[in-house]
């Protein structure tokens, strides 16, 4: 699986935007630690129902362009 890395201020961002696609994800679904990227796609993999490259991907393209509106 490809891996990628966050930095706190990236993940702010990126978190509201998944907040805003999938509503039922708690603040303990989205804590994240710096170093832990893995564990965040897959406790979010399990939470949205989708497989681990689904999720990597979507963070990758949320990413991507931290300073549009859409995930």
């Amino acid at each position: 699986m490809m891996s990628f890395t966050l930095t706190e201020a990236d993940w702010k961002v990126l978190k509201e935007k998944v907040k805003r696609k999938y509503n039922h994800l708690t603040d303990e679904d989205l804590a994240y630690q710096a170093g832990q990227e893995q564990e965040l796609v897959n406790r979010l993999s399990i939470r949205v129902k989708r497989k681990p490259e689904y999720v990597l991907f979507t963070l990758q393209k949320g990413l991507a362009n931290l300073s549009g509106n859409r995930l």
